[in-house]
């Protein structure tokens, strides 16, 4: 995974390859269990109610502190495809009113009462948990999208969940070193800019 410390404040950073992407999400149990078994979200992951992934790891530990909160006890990492992935994204509205996306206030919250995917920009995170000014995105997928993102774009869900505990052990152990050894590769994913000007500001990834 890249440096952490010097990143663009608004930047996708993800592990990808050529036609798939790797997202993020923590369950309990009774969800991730027969999600993996399934190798697709099965009852009880409810198709009525919005879902958010996230391509960040590091993230995803800051939020789930290392799948120790309650009911997110399993992280999942989601192969989807990068042609989901980027529809998701040009569906997106964000979450707050940005000046340079929208032409005014009134237009942000026009977007937002048809919004399918929801996206918002949280502060992403060191191995060791600092927070830092740098940005992760987040995507919230509604209902009327969610279904394709079961049932069409996910291609893989893992349950990484033993390697998230042994790096949380191994950081406790003041062994940094080995726990970034399992860090996923995660890289700068970039994306075409009908895209990307929905997701923040010319001039604001910098």
């Amino acid at each position: 995974m890249a440096n952490t410390n010097n990143l663009p404040l608004h930047q996708v950073r993800a592990d990808y390859d050529r036609d798939t992407i790797v997202v993020y999400q923590a369950y309990r149990a009774e969800i991730a269990e027969p999600a993996v078994r399934a190798q697709r979200f099965v009852e009880p992951f409810s198709l009525n109610r919005m879902t958010w992934i996230k391509p960040s790891f590091l993230w995803m530990m800051g939020r789930s502190n290392w799948a120790r909160k309650p009911g997110q006890e399993h992280v999942l990492a989601v192969r989807i495809t990068r042609e989901g992935w980027e529809t998701a994204l040009s569906q997106a509205v964000l979450t707050g009113y940005e000046r340079g996306v929208y032409a005014d206030r009134a237009d942000w919250e026009r977007q937002m009462k048809s919004a399918t995917v929801h996206v918002q920009w949280d502060p992403e995170r060191t191995l060791a948990g600092a927070v830092l000014d740098a940005r992760a995105i987040q995507v919230g997928l509604s209902r009327h999208v969610i279904a394709d993102y079961v049932n069409a774009w996910t291609t893989e869900i893992r349950d990484v969940t033993p390697t998230v505990r042994k790096m949380a052990d191994l950081l406790k152990e003041g062994r940094k070193d080995r726990a970034a050894q399992h860090l996923p590769r995660e890289r700068p994913y970039e994306l075409p800019p009908h895209i990307a000007r929905r997701l923040y500001r010319p001039g604001a990834e910098n």
